[in-house]
């Protein structure tokens, strides 16, 4: 019953917005990373050493279109996610959770072949997401969240 009173309470607290969704204080600062004006949103928020990433699509130099080739798309979304993350001064390696939207899932070993080499050692979680189409027909869209790890220097 202890537990349950508990978990009561942390719920309620969470929902009186008292606390985030990861534990975070609600008065915790907020730091709104933005690459390039493209919409009505922040690239991330970056709450604590937790930063939530918006959904990255991998256009050209440009900025108005995806590259023709697959594997440049991809190669463009991972780092745009890349450069949002060296703004909160984080790596990939920092990321916990990703999830990447793709209208068409054959894609899946594509996508995979750019975004398994990024990675040096432990792979965050991820979803491959069977979507609709995505803004500016791109092929992938990437979101997720990082949690800054300590690092010796």
């Amino acid at each position: 019953m202890e537990q349950h009173v508990a978990g009561s309470r942390f719920i309620a607290e969470t929902l009186a917005g008292d606390h985030g969704v990861d534990g975070a204080r609600a008065e915790e600062p907020r730091r709104f990373l933005q690459l390039k004006q493209q919409g009505p949103f922040s690239d991330g928020v970056l709450v604590g050493e937790t930063l939530y990433l918006s959904g990255c699509i991998g256009l050209d130099e440009s900025g108005k279109q995806v590259p023709d080739d697959i594997e440049a798309e991809a190669r463009n979304v991972l780092e745009d996610v890349r450069s949002i993350l060296r703004k909160a001064d984080m790596e990939l390696e920092d990321l916990v959770y990703v999830q990447v939207f793709c209208p068409d899932v054959s894609l899946w070993e594509r996508f995979n072949a750019v975004y398994f080499p990024c990675f040096k050692h432990n792979l965050p979680a991820r979803a491959f997401i069977g979507s609709g189409k995505l803004l500016f027909d791109a092929h992938f869209e990437v979101q997720g969240i990082a949690v800054k790890k300590s690092r010796s220097r």
